[in-house]
Protein backbone atom coordinates (compact mmCIF):
# COMPACT_ATOMS: atom_id res chain seq x y z
CA UNK A 1 0.00 0.00 0.00
CA UNK A 2 1.35 3.60 -0.94
CA UNK A 3 0.98 5.20 2.92
CA UNK A 4 2.76 8.10 2.42
CA UNK A 5 0.31 8.67 -0.55
CA UNK A 6 -2.54 7.43 1.77
CA UNK A 7 -1.38 10.06 4.24
CA UNK A 8 -1.01 12.90 2.22
CA UNK A 9 -4.77 12.30 0.71
CA UNK A 10 -5.94 11.90 4.33
CA UNK A 11 -4.45 15.22 4.85
CA UNK A 12 -5.46 17.20 2.10
CA UNK A 13 -8.92 16.49 2.59
CA UNK A 14 -8.96 17.18 6.28
CA UNK A 15 -7.55 20.65 5.35
CA UNK A 16 -10.59 21.09 2.94
CA UNK A 17 -13.47 20.34 5.40
CA UNK A 18 -11.72 22.33 8.26
CA UNK A 19 -11.52 25.48 5.98
CA UNK A 20 -15.12 24.74 4.44
CA UNK A 21 -16.33 24.42 8.00
CA UNK A 22 -14.34 27.67 9.52
CA UNK A 23 -16.20 29.47 6.21
CA UNK A 24 -19.51 28.20 6.97
CA UNK A 25 -19.66 29.21 10.62
CA UNK A 26 -18.38 32.75 9.60
CA UNK A 27 -21.29 33.12 6.90
CA UNK A 28 -18.51 33.74 4.22
CA UNK A 29 -19.29 29.84 2.35
CA UNK A 30 -22.42 31.12 1.85
CA UNK A 31 -21.68 34.87 -0.31
CA UNK A 32 -19.25 33.08 -3.24
CA UNK A 33 -16.14 30.53 -3.74
CA UNK A 34 -13.91 32.15 -1.10
CA UNK A 35 -10.52 32.83 -2.48
CA UNK A 36 -8.99 30.68 0.61
CA UNK A 37 -11.45 27.40 -0.09
CA UNK A 38 -10.26 28.04 -4.23
CA UNK A 39 -7.01 28.07 -3.40
CA UNK A 40 -6.98 24.61 -1.48
CA UNK A 41 -9.32 23.08 -4.00
CA UNK A 42 -6.49 24.02 -6.61
CA UNK A 43 -3.69 22.86 -4.75
CA UNK A 44 -5.47 19.18 -4.03
CA UNK A 45 -6.13 19.10 -7.92
CA UNK A 46 -3.25 19.76 -9.32
CA UNK A 47 -1.31 16.93 -6.42
CA UNK A 48 -4.04 14.92 -7.20
CA UNK A 49 -3.70 14.77 -10.86
CA UNK A 50 0.46 13.81 -9.79
CA UNK A 51 -0.54 11.23 -7.91
CA UNK A 52 -2.96 9.61 -10.37
CA UNK A 53 0.40 10.11 -12.78
CA UNK A 54 2.22 8.22 -10.26
CA UNK A 55 -0.36 5.11 -9.39
CA UNK A 56 -3.13 5.70 -11.23
CA UNK A 57 -6.98 6.35 -9.48
CA UNK A 58 -5.99 6.12 -5.35
CA UNK A 59 -8.48 2.83 -5.11
CA UNK A 60 -8.69 1.30 -1.53
CA UNK A 61 -6.40 -1.26 -2.77
CA UNK A 62 -3.49 1.28 -3.17
CA UNK A 63 -4.06 3.80 -0.61
CA UNK A 64 -7.01 2.24 2.30
CA UNK A 65 -10.79 3.10 2.59
CA UNK A 66 -9.99 6.53 4.07
CA UNK A 67 -7.53 7.84 1.26
CA UNK A 68 -9.50 6.63 -1.42
CA UNK A 69 -12.60 8.67 -0.48
CA UNK A 70 -9.90 11.42 0.35
CA UNK A 71 -9.08 11.09 -3.17
CA UNK A 72 -13.06 11.14 -4.33
CA UNK A 73 -13.81 14.49 -2.75
CA UNK A 74 -10.63 16.06 -3.80
CA UNK A 75 -12.16 15.38 -7.57
CA UNK A 76 -15.19 16.61 -6.24
CA UNK A 77 -13.99 19.81 -5.42
CA UNK A 78 -12.20 20.37 -7.81
CA UNK A 79 -14.51 22.73 -9.45
CA UNK A 80 -12.40 25.09 -11.25
CA UNK A 81 -10.72 22.41 -13.11
CA UNK A 82 -13.01 21.52 -16.03
CA UNK A 83 -10.89 18.94 -17.92
CA UNK A 84 -9.66 17.22 -15.04
CA UNK A 85 -12.80 16.78 -13.02
CA UNK A 86 -14.09 15.47 -16.39
CA UNK A 87 -11.17 13.15 -16.37
CA UNK A 88 -11.38 11.82 -12.79
CA UNK A 89 -15.11 11.14 -14.00
CA UNK A 90 -13.52 8.65 -16.56
CA UNK A 91 -11.44 7.25 -14.28
CA UNK A 92 -13.81 6.67 -11.58
CA UNK A 93 -16.44 5.08 -14.03
CA UNK A 94 -13.86 2.69 -14.90
CA UNK A 95 -12.85 1.90 -11.74
CA UNK A 96 -16.69 1.21 -10.58
CA UNK A 97 -17.03 -1.23 -13.59
CA UNK A 98 -14.24 -3.31 -12.04
CA UNK A 99 -15.95 -2.98 -8.80
CA UNK A 100 -13.13 -1.38 -7.09
CA UNK A 101 -14.79 2.32 -6.00
CA UNK A 102 -18.29 2.10 -5.00
CA UNK A 103 -20.78 3.09 -7.81
CA UNK A 104 -21.86 6.14 -6.21
CA UNK A 105 -18.60 8.14 -6.56
CA UNK A 106 -18.80 8.24 -10.35
CA UNK A 107 -22.35 9.04 -10.18
CA UNK A 108 -22.15 12.08 -7.32
CA UNK A 109 -18.81 13.67 -9.62
CA UNK A 110 -21.08 13.19 -12.69
CA UNK A 111 -24.22 14.31 -11.39
CA UNK A 112 -21.79 17.69 -10.34
CA UNK A 113 -19.97 18.04 -13.73
CA UNK A 114 -23.68 17.80 -15.63
CA UNK A 115 -24.80 21.07 -13.02
CA UNK A 116 -21.86 23.04 -13.89
CA UNK A 117 -22.69 21.95 -17.69
CA UNK A 118 -26.38 23.29 -17.46
CA UNK A 119 -27.54 19.99 -17.53
CA UNK A 120 -29.92 18.37 -15.85
CA UNK A 121 -28.44 15.87 -12.75
CA UNK A 122 -29.44 11.97 -13.16
CA UNK A 123 -29.20 10.75 -9.80
CA UNK A 124 -30.18 14.11 -7.43
CA UNK A 125 -27.47 14.62 -5.41
CA UNK A 126 -26.53 18.42 -6.06
CA UNK A 127 -28.89 20.29 -4.36
CA UNK A 128 -29.42 24.11 -3.57
CA UNK A 129 -31.05 26.47 -1.43
CA UNK A 130 -34.35 27.60 -2.78
CA UNK A 131 -35.45 31.35 -1.52
CA UNK A 132 -36.34 29.90 1.94
CA UNK A 133 -32.78 28.58 2.28
CA UNK A 134 -34.39 25.26 2.41
CA UNK A 135 -32.56 22.44 -0.02
CA UNK A 136 -34.07 21.68 -3.21
CA UNK A 137 -32.39 19.54 -5.64
CA UNK A 138 -31.48 20.95 -9.46
CA UNK A 139 -33.24 19.73 -12.09
CA UNK A 140 -33.33 16.35 -12.51
CA UNK A 141 -33.56 14.26 -15.85
CA UNK A 142 -36.37 12.09 -15.65
CA UNK A 143 -37.29 12.79 -11.69
CA UNK A 144 -39.85 9.85 -11.51
CA UNK A 145 -36.92 7.33 -11.98
CA UNK A 146 -34.20 9.00 -9.47
CA UNK A 147 -34.90 6.47 -6.69
CA UNK A 148 -34.15 3.60 -8.73
CA UNK A 149 -31.39 5.37 -10.36
CA UNK A 150 -30.20 6.14 -6.98
CA UNK A 151 -30.70 2.74 -5.40
CA UNK A 152 -28.60 0.96 -8.50
CA UNK A 153 -25.57 2.89 -7.36
CA UNK A 154 -26.49 3.05 -3.31
CA UNK A 155 -27.25 6.11 -2.56
CA UNK A 156 -30.66 6.41 -0.20
CA UNK A 157 -33.93 7.89 -1.80
CA UNK A 158 -33.68 11.61 -2.60
CA UNK A 159 -36.72 12.08 0.39
CA UNK A 160 -34.87 11.12 2.73
CA UNK A 161 -31.93 13.19 2.50
CA UNK A 162 -34.23 16.04 1.86
CA UNK A 163 -35.78 15.25 4.72
CA UNK A 164 -32.30 15.81 7.03
CA UNK A 165 -31.18 18.74 5.02
CA UNK A 166 -30.85 21.98 7.43
CA UNK A 167 -31.36 25.46 6.06
CA UNK A 168 -28.85 27.08 4.37
CA UNK A 169 -27.56 30.32 5.17
CA UNK A 170 -28.49 32.84 1.77
CA UNK A 171 -26.36 35.12 0.51
CA UNK A 172 -26.64 38.79 1.73
CA UNK A 173 -26.73 39.84 -2.12
CA UNK A 174 -28.28 37.07 -4.19
CA UNK A 175 -28.32 38.70 -7.17
CA UNK A 176 -24.48 39.55 -7.26
CA UNK A 177 -23.75 36.20 -6.07
CA UNK A 178 -25.55 34.79 -8.81
CA UNK A 179 -23.78 36.97 -11.26
CA UNK A 180 -20.62 36.24 -9.94
CA UNK A 181 -21.54 32.49 -10.04
CA UNK A 182 -22.04 32.71 -13.74
CA UNK A 183 -19.14 34.79 -14.68
CA UNK A 184 -17.29 31.96 -13.26
CA UNK A 185 -18.83 29.04 -14.95
CA UNK A 186 -17.47 31.00 -17.78
CA UNK A 187 -13.94 31.89 -16.43
CA UNK A 188 -12.91 28.72 -15.44
CA UNK A 189 -14.60 26.66 -18.78
CA UNK A 190 -17.81 25.04 -17.62
CA UNK A 191 -19.74 27.39 -19.92
CA UNK A 192 -19.52 29.29 -22.84
CA UNK A 193 -20.20 33.23 -22.84
CA UNK A 194 -24.11 33.66 -24.18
Amino acid sequence: MESRIADELIAMAELDRTVSDELATSGALYEGYDPRMAAIHEKNALRLQAIIGQIGWPTEVLVGEQAAKAAWLIAQHAISQPEFQRSCLELLAEAALEHIVPLWQPAMLEDRIRIFEDRPQIYGTQLKPDAHGNLQPHAIEDPEGVDERRRAVGLEPLAEILARAKPQPLPADPERFEHDYQKWLVEVGWRRRS
